[in-house]
């Protein structure tokens, strides 16, 4: 399953340098990070739609829309998914109560 995502990841950063013309990635680049973000939203508002709805089909295409443009902004932010990984790990045993409650703390 990581073999797709880091596929993608390096297609992403590969993209990024491309004419905008040419490329989605690139001319997401060019319009900037707040353009990135906004697309991040538009997907998660459609995710979000999907499951109010139960529509398997349609979550299915919006999760991988989501995950596409989150991916395309942590790398805008020079971050990668072992990055991410790495937090998830990081968090791994704790409840989410908890983690949360330190993220809070500091």
């Amino acid at each position: 399953m990581t073999n797709i995502l880091k596929s993608l990841e390096h297609t992403i950063l590969e993209r990024r340098e491309a004419e905008p013309e040419t490329s989605y990635v690139a001319s997401l680049r060019a319009k900037g990070r707040a353009k990135m973000a906004e697309k991040l939203g538009e997907e998660a508002v459609e995710a979000v739609i999907a499951a109010i709805q139960d529509d398997k089909a349609a979550m299915t295409g919006e999760a991988a829309d989501l995950l596409f443009h989150l991916m395309v902004l942590l790398a805008d932010m020079d971050l990668s998914l072992d990055d991410v990984i790495a937090e998830l790990a990081r968090r791994e045993g704790l409840s989410g109560l908890q983690e949360k409650a330190a993220r809070g703390a500091s």
